[in-house]
């Protein structure tokens, strides 16, 4: 899609989160906002069909931060994979739409994820199994939120993803710099993420705008040397689109109410 069309997408894939999480009374709006550009983006590339959502030959993505799981569910309702009527059971007893995402109950999520750290490892498993049975352009991708980046088994999975030379995955990190108890340098400073991603053994891309579409279209094509892992920091906005909820780390997991939900859809128009 053009750019014009991914901004309009994004738009109608952050009206569906304030939707959902609105409809629940319940989830996680703000992780879920700051990271509709860097989906839309990724799923614009990846090689998938939702008529065939179990090809082997497919490209792979896994919500590492499975909170964030309204925008995952948007995007793919964008691309086929659910109904978007579905919306209305959001996190409901039963529903295929639950708080974090279930690859049992929706076709087109590759991993079920929700306990924070473990998507990259799976992410990791995914490009190695893909290497080891000759299908070298099945490509990965998994996006972590920056607190999660906390969480030791993250760098365990990193240093082997370097050491399997695994060029088919891309790690993006959905930077906004705030995580349910506050602001990440507060709770646990991640230091200089770019500096230790490359110590890490990434090619390393870091983005000032993690909204600008075209620099993240930029750095998801950018060839990487053979052998090399990608990675994308990308300093987003939590709550990005919706001014009373922008940098706010209360609506980490907060729903809006009527009033709260009409301000925002208002916001989100055209």
């Amino acid at each position: 899609m053009s750019t014009a069309q991914l901004a309009a997408t994004c738009k109608q894939v952050r009206r569906d989160i304030i939707n959902m999480t609105a409809n629940a009374g319940s989830g996680h709006p703000g992780g879920s906002l700051s990271a509709v550009e860097l989906m839309v983006s990724v799923f614009d590339r990846m090689r998938i069909d939702a008529k065939k959502p179990h090809d082997e030959n497919r490209d792979r993505f896994v919500l590492s931060k499975g909170h964030s799981a309204p925008c995952y569910y948007a995007v793919l309702a964008h691309h086929g994979f659910i109904d978007r009527a579905e919306y209305a059971n959001f996190r409901q007893l039963h529903s295929i739409l639950q708080g974090h995402p279930d690859a049992k109950k929706i076709p087109g999520i590759d991993a079920s994820t929700g306990s924070l750290g473990q998507g990259c490892s799976i992410a990791v498993g995914m490009a190695l199994g893909a290497k080891h049975r000759g299908m070298s352009d099945v490509k990965v991708y998994t996006l972590l939120g920056d607190g999660e980046m906390q969480e030791g088994q993250i760098w365990e999975a990193c240093m082997a993803a370097a050491h399997y030379k695994l060029d088919n995955l891309t790690v993006i990190v959905d930077n906004n710099g705030l995580q349910i108890d506050g602001r990440n340098d507060e709770v646990m400073s991640l230091g200089d993420l770019a500096a230790k991603m490359r110590a890490f053994g990434f090619e390393v891309f870091e983005l000032a705008d993690g909204h600008d579409l075209d620099a993240i279209a930029a750095a998801l094509d950018a060839a990487v040397p053979a052998g090399k892992p990608k990675c994308i920091i990308a300093h987003t906005v939590k709550g990005k689109g919706v001014s009373f909820m922008e940098n706010q780390v209360g609506w980490h997991g907060k729903a809006p109410n009527e009033e709260q939900r009409a301000q925002a859809l208002k916001e989100l128009e055209g």
